[in-house]
């Protein structure tokens, strides 16, 4: 079985598949990451979100993101399901599995991979809102917003922004 799995698709996103992606008899936790479309941002009311993305460029983009996170954690494995195309408000736009023998493994390498994702992956999305306009949005990572650079750094790094 594949340490790493990772998929863009149309479809909608399996919870399970993930899961079982993911599972091994000699790990005891499964940690989960589910992105699901909101109904605000920045004060405007969204009604939904499209997503686009270089699907080759982004698919090799989450395998070496899972690549690093295993050097970080070995012995992890990691399912990446990204949704592209269009979904409403509650829909799952992204899922992440991360696997580890213990506990707090697979809590900090979900953590690590989802920062990394919204920093790196070739991966946009457009919002439209409900006054009718649409805009899309540049990417970020939560891990630069208000000056908690230090305070979510994984640990296991250099130290410094991750990138």
């Amino acid at each position: 079985m594949e340490e790493i799995y990772v998929q863009i698709t149309t479809d909608e996103i399996s919870l399970e598949d993930a899961i079982m992606r993911v599972k091994s008899p000699n790990h005891g936790a499964i940690d989960l990451f589910i992105g699901v479309v909101r109904n605000n941002h920045d004060g405007r009311e969204v009604s939904r979100i499209t997503y686009d993305a270089h699907e080759k460029l982004a698919k090799r983009s989450l395998a070496d993101i899972c690549r690093k996170a295993m050097g970080f954690w070995p012995n992890t494995r990691y399912a990446v399901l990204h949704y592209k195309g269009e979904l409403p408000v509650g829909g799952t736009s992204i899922v992440i599995a991360a696997s580890s023998p213990h506990r707090a493994e697979s809590f900090e390498s979900c953590r690590y991979v989802i920062e990394e994702i919204k920093l790196r992956a070739p991966i946009w999305k457009k919002e439209h809102y409900l006054e009718g306009k649409s805009e899309w949005l540049p990417g970020h990572s939560l891990r630069y917003d208000a000056g908690y650079a230090t305070e979510l750094c994984c640990g296991k790094c250099c130290g410094e922004k991750h990138g």
